[in-house]
């Protein structure tokens, strides 16, 4: 199994496109894994989406991107980070279609857990909040989707934005009590 510095070689060498996904998948398909199940709250039952399901479904969106340039591993979970993102908000809309329709409810913003993957209005509110947060301030919600959806450190998502640690610190400082007023009851 490759090690960091062997799966950003890996994605370098592959260059642009989806054949780099192909290839790439075997060595970083656990770690996905374990991303997406700590996203839909471990074992419990009644997810929208299993794990398995989270991750396959966020590399069809990967496999179909063919301009991007793969700088890293970090990237990488960066961008895998906004497939996991945009899935989990498209069945928890089709969830919420399903339902009966109702308003949302604003909840507040959990410190270490932002929301449960399985609470589909929770999650749409969270969307709807990171899109007004990255029309306003793209690299905060970037950091957003670094930090939450793809579990990465400050210095992974230092090196996946091209910034230093301490502005990553800073932003997620920033972006967490920007969202949490935004999410406030």
């Amino acid at each position: 199994m490759p090690d960091h510095g062997d799966v950003t070689r890996l994605l370098q060498e592959l260059g642009p496109g989806g054949r780099a996904i192909d290839e790439i998948l075997p060595f970083v398909y656990e770690d996905l894994r374990q991303i997406a199940q700590r996203r839909l709250g471990g074992e419990a039952s009644g997810h929208m989406l299993e794990p398995t399901a989270l991750v396959h479904e966020a590399y069809l969106k990967l496999s179909r991107l063919q301009r991007i340039e793969w700088k890293n591993r970090s990237q990488f979970f960066a961008i895998a980070a906004r497939a996991m993102r945009r899935v989990l908000v498209d069945h928890a809309v089709s969830r919420r279609a399903a339902k009966r329709g109702g308003g949302r409810s604003r909840v507040p913003l959990e410190d270490d857990v932002f929301v449960p993957a399985e609470d589909a209005e929770r999650l749409i509110d969270l969307n709807d909040a990171l899109l007004r947060l990255e029309s306003a301030q793209p690299r905060l919600a970037r950091v957003v989707e670094c930090r939450y959806f793809a579990d990465l450190s400050i210095e992974e998502t230092a090196t996946a934005l091209d910034t230093s640690p301490a502005t990553v610190k800073r932003d997620w400082v920033l972006a967490r009590a920007w969202l949490s007023r935004e999410l406030a009851p």
